[in-house]
């Protein structure tokens, strides 16, 4: 048996079918197997081990949910928003004396009788919603893959259908769901969903099981995805990841509304529609496989990543991109290094409460006039470097009104999102310029305190209602206000001083490609200090502690974060006098201005 069957790309499900039976024949057991992979994730890893196999499948996203058809394959990209426990279903049926599977399908088919053999089988629950603060840049253009897609499936379809004809001839078209209502498992009748762990004990909704209520999408432009994960260990996947789930999509077509029709001003995915998941407003993917994504994945297989090899190809990439943030900066050289070193910073380590590797930069002396100028310029620039961006008002009304922290809703038993759910490596601008006087109330207080948490511990609060869980994450904060912000009190605070406005440069796709991969491949280095530096550094830091006895152990952690960032942002994976030197010189400048 060949062709589409055996077809990951265009027939999934023949695959899946396919493996199976070859499964079978070797001695696979579906009654003693509890559902464990018979070589299924094998066979798509193989046929996907190459980047260039995986770029020929569609991404699911608003756009291409109108063209993509039911049961075929499809990638997700997105942020793991909810974890929604475990979910049980018919896994396995013996037809006459042959076994088939209804594993990676929402229905459940087998032959209705007292003789029949069925076995219950488990897999989990996540719900994805794009990934919050993504920029455009980020996302591919999906007209000539859907193109080169539809060609791929209209070869295909006339052979496809045909062997789907024969693997359902030999069924009963009845369809039943696995449940939990005092038995292993119950027969539901035709069209019911299939049966949660958690739902068993819960009381209903509008007619709904609280367990199947969904938050709505973080914005209303997203799609949110429930994906149903097979045989991957539950400590693979954890919240908020930003996880790519290639798997087979399911979903109604004929409750798809179009989402072009003017006049509809609602969020079709979003509140009253996805709450109870419609399989035609919340798409299933069922996963075969998943990795989870660095910013190299966002980079449309970009040539620099492999080249981007000598330390003068770092050399020349970094003094465009410094001349460029420069000019931004009005040419303050000093706030353009800081930022750049900056931009480089990620937690790669925690001791105790300590977020070992964050940097975050508060530049002072701005008001709502240069703000217009010159953070709005920089907060263009950022969207168009990073994948994941976001700005944060510091208002009293801000503070007193939004819901920062995620919060627990034992009545939808569902996990409502907060601004601060974010993915790791994401850039938060907080903008302290318009905070006028006046009184934070219990919210704004809460909210105050969740973002210093965030800045000095890089920690997020989840209220859970009958305790509270603080959730390590990796964010850069940078905090534009015109004293020194007492709500934010930033690693590294500069008094920023322009000395012109430039006018804005136009940058060329290939250049911003290239400073996009300089600052993820920066940012992924390995760092280390040599045994013969050590020392000099041990010295420079008792000396500078004996001049200045303000200095605290956080004070030298950030001088040596600052040193790492400083000698990777020139490719370098070892520290070197030159590099630690410049440090020393960056911070005598910064401190200068602080006086």
């Amino acid at each position: 048996m060949g062709g589409p069957a055996y077809d990951c790309l265009t027939n999934p499900l023949g695959a899946v079918r396919f493996s199976f039976g070859n499964a079978l024949s070797s001695g696979y057991d579906p009654a003693s197997s509890h559902g464990k992979d018979w070589g299924v994730v094998d066979l798509f890893r193989h046929y996907f081990s190459d980047e260039s196999a995986i770029t020929q499948v569609p991404i699911l996203d608003l756009s291409s949910i109108k063209w993509v058809q039911p049961n075929t394959l499809v990638r997700f990209r997105g942020m793991i928003q909810d974890m929604l426990g475990n979910e049980f279903y018919a896994g396995a049926y013996k037809d006459d004396s042959t076994w088939r599977t209804n594993k990676y399908s929402d229905v459940s088919q087998f032959p209705d009788g007292p003789s029949s053999e069925t076995q219950v089988w488990e897999r989990r629950l996540l719900y994805c919603v794009p990934v919050p603060g993504r920029n455009q840049w980020t996302e591919c253009s999906s007209i000539e893959l859907k193109n080169r897609f539809l060609d791929l499936t209209g070869q295909n379809r006339e052979k496809r259908a045909r062997v789907d004809e024969e693997m359902t001839d030999s069924i009963d078209s009845n369809t039943l769901e696995a449940g939990l209502n005092g038995s292993p498992f119950k027969k539901l009748k035709a069209g019911e969903g299939t049966s949660s762990a958690s739902e068993c004990q819960l009381p209903m909704t509008d007619g709904v099981p609280q367990s199947c209520v969904i938050p709505p999408a973080t914005s209303t432009d997203s799609l949110p995805c429930l994906l149903k994960v097979y045989d991957s260990p539950e400590s693979d996947l954890k919240l908020n990841d930003v996880v790519e789930f290639l798997g087979v999509l399911t979903f109604d077509p004929n409750t798809m509304m179009d989402m072009d029709s003017p006049g509809d001003n609602s969020d079709d995915f979003s509140e009253a529609e996805s709450v109870q998941m419609p399989s035609g407003k919340v798409p299933r993917l069922h996963c075969l496989i998943h990795r989870k994504l660095e910013t190299q994945h966002f980079l449309h297989s970009s040539s620099l990543l492999t080249e981007l090899k000598s330390p003068q190809m770092f050399k020349e990439i970094r003094e465009s991109l410094m001349k460029h943030l420069t000019g931004l900066l009005g040419n303050d050289h000093i706030a353009a290094e800081l930022l750049l070193l900056h931009l480089l910073s990620k937690v790669h380590g925690r001791v105790d409460n300590v977020a070992v590797g964050k940097l975050s930069l508060n530049l002072t002396h701005l008001n709502k006039e240069s703000m217009s100028i010159f953070g709005t310029q920089l907060r263009d620039a950022l969207k168009s470097l990073l994948p994941f961006t976001q700005s944060i008002p510091l208002t009293i009304e801000y503070l007193n009104t939004a819901s920062l922290g995620p919060k627990k809703d034992y009545g939808t038993n569902r996990l409502v999102p907060g601004v601060l759910q974010v993915a790791d490596g994401t850039h938060l601008i907080l903008d302290e310029t318009e905070l006028q006087p006046g009184t934070l109330n219990s919210v704004g207080v809460e909210n105050a305190n969740l973002l210093k948490n965030l800045l000095e511990c890089q920690k997020v609060e989840y209220d859970f209602q009958y305790y509270k869980m603080e959730m390590a994450t990796d964010a850069q904060m940078l905090i534009f206000s015109e004293g020194k912000s007492n709500i934010m009190p930033a690693d590294m605070v500069l008094p920023f001083q322009p000395s012109q406005v430039n006018p804005l440069q136009v940058i060329t796709p290939e250049t911003a490609q290239a400073w996009r991969c300089y600052l993820a491949t920066c940012k992924s280095l390995s760092h280390s200090i040599g045994q013969e530096l050590q020392q000099v550094l041990e010295n420079d830091l008792v000396a500078a502690r004996q001049t200045d006895r303000s200095l605290g152990s956080q004070d030298l952690s950030r001088l040596l974060t600052m040193a790492r960032m400083m000698s990777v942002s020139y490719g370098e994976t070892s520290l070197s006098l030159e590099h630690w030197q410049m440090v020393l010189e960056l911070e005598r400048l910064r401190k200068e201005r602080l006086k």
